[in-house]
């Protein structure tokens, strides 16, 4: 079992940048992919990145490919997320989340642990 805490989170103008981390617990924690979703009210939880174990193979969708960078430091249990050129419509709640094994799926059920979540909001 793993418990994901996540921070970083704030409001920042159109253009900005933040970047999120994600302190996972337990001694195995490098043996689990993350994944970065968000939700943004009345929406679906949207995939935003993943990573494998390693952090050599990292995923995207379209809407944030350019913008957005995945990375883990296993040492430190932790996994970031640089949010670069964001717009309005990044915002949402963003939470990490984790599944044990080495396959990055990009749907919400597909993930068995998730954080609190921490809200991003992107003002115009």
């Amino acid at each position: 079992q793993v418990q994901l805490v996540e921070s970083g989170g704030g409001l920042v103008q159109a253009g900005g940048s933040l970047r999120l981390s994600c302190a996972a617990s337990g001694r195995t924690s490098s043996r689990y992919v993350i994944g970065w979703f968000r939700q943004a009210p009345g929406k679906e939880r949207e995939f935003v990145a993943g990573i494998r174990q390693s952090g050599e193979h990292t995923y995207y969708p379209d809407s944030v490919k350019g913008r957005f960078t995945i990375s883990r430091d296993n040492a430190k249990s932790t996994v970031y997320l640089q949010m670069n050129s964001l717009k309005p419509e990044d915002t949402a709640v963003y939470y990490c989340s984790a599944v044990q094994g080495d396959y990055v799926g990009r749907s919400a059920y597909e993930y068995d642990y998730w954080g609190q979540g921490t809200q991003v909001t992107v003002s115009s």
